[in-house]
């Protein structure tokens, strides 16, 4: 069965049997409130946390509520957890969604707090997207992955960078074969690593962030970076994230591992940050076609050779196979948009690497939702 005839399946049972019994109990639903109950019924919140009851000791509050309602926060794109209470304690339809029977029901704003750091520390939002894009996508060819990263800004203090030792040598010139052996750069030694052990080496800590946007002027910004694999469709695949002065290569790896374990696609698009000869040899390894854009690191005469094959492509109307297929990296920077403008990604408040990383992940699997949605229902 296809994706799309999956999904249609879904859709049809969804239009037919759940949308017209929550109807007649809850009263009409809108179209945002129709699209969080279609993230609930895909993401099924309640097979990825443990089983309380029967436990000895003060029973918890209902966790699968509580997830629902971090779903909730960012499918409607609400800045801060008390907004989503508030928003809670008076909307009834909103609050029979998430699973509490009535508004005096809602645990306080502490216990949403511990609930979420529970769920960051435990990687909760990250198994949620995993599981949709494994019961989704799994069986499935994807054709392109385009890979980049965007600024997360975050209200938190930077880390200062340790400084590095600097080793005392002999004065003059070494002797012959007293060379000292080069350290291996990063992304030599991922190549030698297990994911588990790539994850680990990438650095976490809040820390202050320059890059050029795409008008060429130099910004800067405190947090993070989420790097994010986004196949055919805008659909997000698999992301890290990583402190904010990390470079795109240092993700490219382990974030290219991570994807080959949930789907199977054929080409990587990455632009010239990622243009690496470890990139290009790791994608190969993984049995696809790297695409990637050239860097001419700061060369003037390859700068000037590109600036002139361009021209003369122009002048002659030569449009090679791989630049139509680049140009679908564009959906790379339309999710990235979307996760912003639709689905928390600019309202960050919480603090930590852990904190930060399940609130992103909360929307990028909503986002997920959406986007596979769309393969069958054009956006309006």
């Amino acid at each position: 069965m296809s994706l799309r005839e999956m999904l249609s399946d879904y859709w049809y049972a969804f239009q037919l049997e759940l949308l017209p019994g929550l109807e007649s109990e809850l009263g009409p639903m809108g179209e945002r409130y129709e699209f969080f109950v279609t993230v609930l019924e895909l993401v099924r919140v309640e097979a990825q946390l443990p089983y309380f009851h029967g436990q000895v000791g003060r029973p918890l509050e209902d966790r699968a509520a509580l997830a629902r309602a971090f779903l909730a926060k960012a499918v409607f794109d609400m800045p801060t957890t008390r907004a989503l209470i508030e928003r809670l304690e008076v909307d009834r339809r909103l609050c029979r969604l998430c699973g509490w029977s009535s508004v005096g029901r809602l645990p306080s704003e502490a216990t949403f707090s511990r609930a979420f750091a529970e769920f960051a520390e435990s990687g909760l939002a990250g198994r949620l997207h995993e599981a949709l894009i494994a019961r989704t996508m799994q069986d499935h060819l994807v054709e392109h992955i385009s890979r980049d990263a965007t600024a997360v800004e975050a209200r938190e203090k930077p880390q200062r960078k340790p400084g590095k030792a600097k080793k005392r040598s002999k004065r003059g010139r070494p002797r012959k074969g007293e060379e000292g052996a080069k350290e291996p750069s990063r992304l030599e030694r991922q190549l030698t690593m297990t994911l588990p052990q790539m994850l680990a080496d990438l650095p976490r800590a809040c820390d202050v962030g320059t890059k050029r946007n795409a008008k060429g002027h130099t910004i800067s910004w405190i947090g993070y970076k989420l790097h994010i694999d986004t196949a055919d469709g805008c659909i997000p695949i698999s992301c890290v994230m990583t402190s904010a002065s990390t470079h795109d290569s240092q993700a490219a790896i382990p974030l290219g591992t991570l994807t080959a374990g949930r789907v199977e696609n054929l080409y990587d698009l990455m632009d010239s940050a990622y243009d690496a000869i470890e990139i290009w040899a790791h994608s190969i390894s993984l049995g696809h076609k790297p695409i990637i854009d050239v860097n001419p690191r700061r060369s003037s005469e390859m700068k000037e050779a590109l600036k002139l094959e361009r021209k003369a492509r122009r002048t002659l109307g030569l449009v090679f196979p791989e630049e139509h297929r680049y140009a679908g990296r564009s959906t790379a920077e339309r999710l990235n948009g979307r996760l912003k403008d639709e689905f928390g990604g600019r309202h960050v408040r919480v603090r930590g690497h852990d904190k930060v990383f399940a609130h992103l992940m909360f929307g990028i699997t909503a986002l997920a939702v959406s986007q596979l949605m769309r393969l069958i229902i054009p956006p309006i």
